[in-house]
């Protein structure tokens, strides 16, 4: 090549390589905006870790965008009620809530079964239902008729049964019993239970008083703070109602569709990386925590056979009832509850036999 024909082959990639420069920083600008969004939260800053996902989520996002995509955590009541993040994020008064579908099962029972019901799946089991068993096209399609697009963000495993003031051994005893609980409320009021709603905040007083004779909670880690098991002893379990309670990030459709694709693919990347840490943190800090109940007097004790299969025989009839009354719920459970035959099936193969030998070791001290 003749070197006036070099250097204007120079001078064009030179010239070319600085508009590229100047058309890639208004275009990266374009994709990353600056963007600022609230988010309603149904849990007290009490519930670190729970409450706690909301500011993981929020963190990620950051982090992913280099601090151009800000959500603004609120703990419950500071923005909006506990109970109304639903009705905010749907009026587009807040752009998103961090919040468990059971608290708004009154507007349709299809929200309950996306969170938690009786018997239904683990944590692991809601997790492949939701992303590849077809649970995330079937939520969404729910969660269209209130103008939110939701994603699972956060899980607490399976929840223990409850605080009770005496010990239950039958349905027997459960008649005219009095106890805080949530949405299974209306199954255990088929084994004769008295459900009685209750803030957090006022359930000690009430068992040590005797207006509750029993109440559940979450789990170790978070039933340790409220001092329990000097009013109501016996620690029992399973919460055979909360097998693997799912937490919903829910967003306003239209602030979603907004967002530039990048920051979807962020937002819905960061739920479930938060799924999986609140999942962790419970496995993390519940041992310690139920360790330390035992120590201060809880006595842990089993639902017996007889209340467990009571229990599930009344949950199925009341899911009778709801699949006649909600379309939405019908189509959901009947989804989730075809899932459920399979991963039992596979769950009691390996990961059972696995765990039962280890736990066979850890009762001996061999671990």
């Amino acid at each position: 090549m003749k070197r006036r024909e070099f250097f204007k082959s120079a001078t064009a990639i030179t010239a070319s390589a600085a508009a590229a420069t100047t058309l890639a920083a208004p275009a990266l600008a374009q994709s990353q905006p600056k963007v600022s969004w609230r988010l309603a939260s149904s849990f007290p800053k009490g519930l670190d870790t729970i409450y706690g996902g909301g500011e993981t989520l929020a963190k990620y996002v950051s982090e992913a965008t280099d601090g151009n995509f800000t959500i603004d955590v609120f703990a419950a009541g500071e923005i909006v009620p506990p109970f109304e993040v639903v009705d905010a994020v749907s009026a587009g008064t807040v752009e998103m809530a961090h919040t468990v579908g059971y608290y708004f099962s009154g507007k349709d029972v299809a929200w309950a079964a996306l969170a938690a019901i009786p018997f239904s799946l683990n944590a692991r089991g809601m997790s492949a239902w939701y992303y590849h068993g077809g649970g995330m096209d079937l939520s969404n399609e729910f969660f269209a008729t209130y103008n939110i697009v939701g994603f699972p963000c956060g899980n607490t495993a399976a929840q223990m049964g409850g605080w009770f003031r005496k010990e239950i051994n039958s349905v027997a005893d459960l008649q005219g019993l009095k106890m805080r609980i949530g949405f299974a409320g209306a199954i255990m009021s088929k084994l004769g239970v008295i459900p009685t709603p209750m803030p957090g905040g006022e359930i000690y007083n009430a068992l040590e008083k005797g207006t509750l004779d029993a109440a559940e909670w979450v789990g170790p880690y978070d039933d340790e703070k409220l001092g329990f098991q000097k009013v109501a002893p016996y620690y029992y379990y399973p919460g055979w109602w909360e097998g693997g309670p799912t937490v919903h990030a829910l967003i306003g459709k239209g602030k979603f569709e907004e967002l530039p694709p990048a920051y979807q693919s962020v937002l819905k990347t960061a739920c479930q990386a938060t799924s999986n840490d609140m999942l962790a943190k419970y496995d993390y800090v519940n041992p310690t925590a139920l360790k330390q109940l035992v120590a201060a007097g809880a006595q842990l004790k089993p639902f017996s056979p007889e209340i467990m299969d009571a229990a599930f025989k009344a949950s199925n009839e009341a899911y009778a009832e709801f699949e006649a009354s909600s379309p939405a719920f019908k189509k959901i459970w009947g989804s989730i509850k075809d899932f459920r035959k399979d991963h039992y099936l596979w769950n009691q193969v390996a990961e059972l036999n696995f765990d039962a030998y280890l736990q066979a070791q850890q009762r001996n001290n061999a671990l």
